[in-house]
């Protein structure tokens, strides 16, 4: 299915207090998404009706669903405008151990816990990476600037978050917007998995606020690095730290901090 537009066509406003001035802005494209394995139903999820097919990938590797994308052996998209749906076909082993834990999920773009039911899935036991260097400083050089060029949808519409994937020679390699953030990081997950780049080779970028909910993500796909133009919450590092995922936030008008591996462990 082609890639939709990220942006609806304009719609018209007034400027409050200026009744004759009118004008057009185009807006951030949403849908439902209902997600299925093997006919049976799990989340729907708001999101940006682009790269869907990314996002079913990725949702499924980044929420522990499958192992791998070896384990997707179809994905059915359909539907149109407001309403869509992406139908999966996974592996025995897979449907079974989903249909072990499954939740009615209702998720939505500004909650990534919405429909857990219990602690353990919302601080869950994940297997640490193994420790890797952190990308040279030269990678990050204009790096919000680079961003912005990268992201279209938000050029339009403003209305967008966006994961980026940094390759080893520090070019922007992927880019992917949605209305949500964990949407975001799920969609370049789902092109990671695509790809011929390796996740630990690079380094991820989120334009969004850095929680918990996105260190799952990328500690269960094997992202190496996390960089983000928000700081994280405490409990992000925290988690950064006991699971060596390299965590570093990028502030307007200073330089990278590298909040893990902590300073005692890290030399510039």
């Amino acid at each position: 299915m082609p890639a939709a537009s990220l942006s609806a066509p304009g719609y018209a406003y007034a400027e409050l207090g200026l009744h004759n001035h009118h004008a057009n802005a185009e807006l951030a494209r949403e849908c439902a998404l209902a997600l299925s394995y093997n006919g049976l139903s799990h989340a729907v999820m708001m999101a940006s009706p682009d790269d869907l097919e990314d996002f079913a990938i990725g949702f499924s590797l980044s929420a522990g669903l499958i192992d791998s994308i070896d384990d997707i052996y179809d994905i059915q998209l359909s539907g149109t405008d407001s309403a869509r749906q992406a139908q999966l076909r996974i592996s025995s082993r897979t449907f079974w151990r989903l249909r072990q834990q499954r939740r009615q999920l209702a998720g939505n773009s500004g909650c990534g816990l919405c429909g857990v039911e219990a602690l353990e899935q919302a601080l869950p036991q994940l297997k640490a990476l193994a420790p890797s260097n952190l990308p040279p400083a030269s990678h990050l050089h204009a790096l919000r600037e680079r961003i912005g060029a990268a992201q279209q949808g938000a050029r339009s519409s403003g209305a967008l978050h966006a994961a980026l994937f940094v390759d080893a020679r520090g070019e922007i390699a992927l880019c992917r917007e949605d209305i949500g953030r964990h949407n975001a990081l799920d969609k370049l997950i789902g092109a990671l998995a695509r790809s011929d780049e390796a996740a630990n080779a690079g380094f991820a970028v989120v334009t969004s606020r850095c929680s918990l909910e996105l260190l799952h993500k990328a500690v269960r796909c094997g992202i190496a690095t996390l960089v983000s133009l928000s700081a994280p919450t405490a409990l992000t590092v925290d988690w950064a730290r006991r699971h060596h995922l390299n965590l570093i936030h990028l502030p307007h008008h200073s330089a990278p901090r590298v909040y893990s591996p902590a300073p005692e462990e890290y030399r510039a």
